[in-house]
């Protein structure tokens, strides 16, 4: 049946244009009586005129509507709702609607800015809400629509103002809910996205006529009908799209006991647990909100310490299974801080089997060499701290034996060539643990950044004998897989020897683990002697590959993959087999002595005229590559006047045959913009994941973006009107 709202008396706000006019003539073609309520003020507040609302009038009473005009503010609630009595006898539902703009950067907002909208939104509403309540409570009937916006509940740059009344609305309705519960008076907030007088300044043409304000219409006239119980509600709506909003709270942590002082570093140690969304909780009123409070100041009065049941039971769980995957992954260790000189990098080189006996080694061993380097493998050594530190020991749910734990692979990206010198810092998050059966993998992912510029990335893969069985999955997307070498004769063999003291310089690096050093700790390992380090062979390696295929030029290097397999004898020789497939090396380490295979599945990727990316897109397929090669020109050219028009940070996802083929980040927030390729060190203030092919549809004007947006063919994740400003990165692609 029809929804119809004969006999019902409806006010609009704001109802002169857009969504206000969209719900006048959308709830007078039902039946109801309406007020069209507008200023006739501009979007600024400026001004005054009685054109609109007559205009919205004439139409409905064109249709054999029912309507009148009122032209008050809406700082004036009691002559606005005087109207529909006066034409009408009653009121029964109100669309706070009405609203205007004066959008500054948060340093800029005068006190005018802020209290005109203020005034309009918020207050505007209060005034208009409160004039028809007891009207409402009287009759027992009443339904009332809160308008908030994205703004408000997300935020948005340079409208701190509009966001702040914006969210207020949703406190006003929220209370309303619970006073006029008795009274059958429902309030609902909307967040509408919709083409309007307020939304034209930010959308384009074509996006405004996408959202239309009749998508939205539907869902005002449903939450205001009589059958609609829904009340104390956030929705937001666009584009024939209404989703439902609700708070969620994280199961937290008590961080003090009984007769004990609450510190910042108690608040600080149980971070991790107090932001952790696993298991979270979703209360709907203040009842809910402060229920478990009283339950902790309950237990924290008695006898017994809060929580003490929990951790037992938790340190039962570990000490049953050794591992629970679901308290553990996630788990974020305390970041490290990695302080180097030039000797640092000097000393690494040694210690991968450098020599100045090769003319092409003196630029990674001599500090005032024109071209002194960094060799890229570098990148562990910056970011082993969370490994070596033991800050695995220290996340719940990895109750394991550290002695059994042995570095099963390696996988390193880097992002921009390694300085020579400075501080780089690490963050260690746990990726996944796997069960292997006689094992468990822990994949733990590091991001190492030169201040808030990430440089590389490092997933390290430990095995931990014996700690298998615990009924968790044997594979993860996360993990970088390691590929095996091409079914051919290898490109190149590189024989090189290491020294006997080859462990002994290594460990300088960092790696302090006596298996290395100390004959007793070896032979309790199950050794002859000390083994060399698994990641002194992973160099040798890579420095081979850096040689033959890259010219010994650090930037041409991107990431290596290696599984360790067998340990390495130190003075034994390195057989390094490689093929070369695109701008992918494949590679394989053995033993010359023994034959022994000791890095397998191994690969280096390489920046260059072949790319090769990580996901196996053959070479040359990502088209979009030249149109982020000019936009890194145009960056250079004009970064100061692209950081002025666009002020964000963008990042992209390009996809081919439905998988991650390529990361772009462009900054337009920060001095001077950049572009780099790799995902955003910080938060990026919009994302957007297209395929290649699509890419080059839209920046050739083959494809409207928001049809490719309503299609499917382009996500956007974050500030979506920020995607209308990318015309000044995009435009004349054709300089191509």
């Amino acid at each position: 049946m029809a929804l119809s709202f004969e006999g019902r008396v409806v006010l609009v706000t704001g109802s002169g244009g857009g969504l206000g006019r969209e719900y006048a003539l959308a709830f007078a073609e039902r039946g109801a009586s309406v007020v069209v309520n507008d200023l006739g003020a501009d979007i600024k507040g400026g001004g005054k005129s009685s054109a609109a609302a007559d205009k919205v009038v004439e139409e409905i009473r064109a249709k054999g509507g029912k309507a009148v005009a009122n032209y008050d503010s809406v700082e004036d609630g009691e002559k606005v709702i005087q109207t529909a009595l006066d034409a009408f006898g009653r009121i029964d539902v109100v669309v706070n609607n009405a609203g205007i703009l004066r959008d500054r950067s948060f340093a800029r907002t005068s006190d005018l800015d802020w209290d005109l909208i203020q005034r309009v939104h918020l207050r505007g509403s209060f005034l208009v809400t409160r004039a028809a309540w007891n009207h409402m409570k009287k009759q027992k009937f009443g339904r009332i629509i809160m308008t908030a916006s994205a703004a408000g509940i997300y935020g948005s740059f340079g409208q701190a103002n509009y966001s702040a009344a914006k969210l207020g609305l949703l406190g006003l309705a929220n209370t309303l809910t619970i006073e006029g519960g008795n009274y059958n008076i429902h309030c609902n907030t909307i967040a509408p996205v919709a083409g309007s007088r307020l939304t034209e300044t930010v959308m384009t043409p074509e996006l405004v006529a996408s959202l239309k304000a009749e998508y939205v219409a539907p869902v005002v006239l449903w939450l205001c009908h009589e059958q609609c119980q829904e009340s104390g509600s956030l929705f937001e709506a666009g584009a024939g799209w209404i989703g439902k909003l609700r708070w969620e709270r994280t199961q937290g942590a008590i961080v003090r006991q009984k007769n004990q002082h609450m510190t910042p570093e108690a608040v600080r140690d149980q971070w991790d647990k107090i932001c952790d969304f696993t298991d979270s909780t979703k209360p709907s009123s203040t009842r809910e909100s402060v229920q478990y409070m009283m339950t902790v100041l309950s237990g924290l009065e008695s006898d017994e310490e809060v929580g003490a049941n929990a951790t037992a039971a938790a340190a039962a769980a570990a000490s049953a299974s050794g591992l629970n995957p679901a308290e553990a992954v996630g788990q974020k260790l305390p970041p490290t801080t990695f302080v180097f000189t030039p000797t640092q990098c000097i000393l690494y080189a040694l210690g991968v089997g450098m020599s100045t006996k090769d003319p092409d080694h003196l630029r990674f061993l001599y500090e005032g060499h024109e071209d002194f380097s960094c060799l890229p493998t570098f990148g562990v050594i910056a970011s082993q701290a969370a490994m070596m530190g033991g800050g695995l020991s220290s996340v719940p749910g990895l109750n394991i034996d550290f002695t059994q734990v042995l570095h099963g692979e390696q996988y390193l990206e880097l992002y921009k060539p390694l300085p020579t010198s400075g501080a780089l810092t690490s963050q260690s998050t746990v990726a996944d643990v796997l069960d292997k059966g006689s094992g468990a993998v822990i994949l733990l992912d590091v991001n190492t950044y030169s201040g808030d510029e990430l440089i590389c990335f490092n997933q390290f893969s430990v095995f931990v004998v014996g700690a298998g069985g615990f009924g968790g999955r044997r594979n993860s997307e996360k993990a970088k897989a390691a590929l095996p070498p091409p079914k051919r004769a290898p490109d190149v063999v590189v024989i090189d020897s290491t020294t006997r003291d080859q462990a002994a310089l290594y460990r300088l690096s960092g790696d302090w683990n006596p298996l290395h050093i100390d004959p007793s700790f070896a032979a309790m390992g199950g050794f002859k002697a000390p083994i060399l380090h698994g990641l002194c062979s992973f160099g040798f390696a890579a420095r081979h590959v850096l040689k033959q295929f890259a010219n010994n030029e650090p930037s041409r290097f991107k990431a290596i993959k290696v599984r360790f397999a067998k340990p390495v004898m130190p003075g034994q020789s390195l057989q390094t087999e490689m093929w070369k497939e695109g701008n992918r090396i494949h590679l394989q380490c053995k033993v010359k002595e023994t034959d022994s295979v000791v890095l397998a599945g191994a690969y280096v990727d390489l920046h260059g005229s072949e790319a090769s990316p990580e996901n196996l897109t053959p070479p040359g397929a990502l088209q979009s590559e030249l149109v982020f090669a000019e936009i890194g020109r145009r960056i250079e050219d004009s970064g100061s006047e692209l950081v002025k028009k666009v002020n964000a940070v963008v990042a992209w996802e390009i996809t081919k045959d439905n998988r991650n083929a390529a990361q772009w980040t462009i900054d337009l927030k920060n001095a001077g913009g950049s572009l780099h390729k790799g995902p955003s060190s910080g938060k990026a203030d919009v994302t957007i994941t297209v395929s290649d092919e699509d890419f080059m549809e839209v920046v050739q004007g083959r494809l409207n973006p928001q049809t490719a947006f309503f299609a499917g063919k382009l996500k956007v994740r974050g500030d979506i009107m920020l995607t209308q400003k990318l015309e000044v990165i995009l435009k004349d692609h054709a300089k191509l």
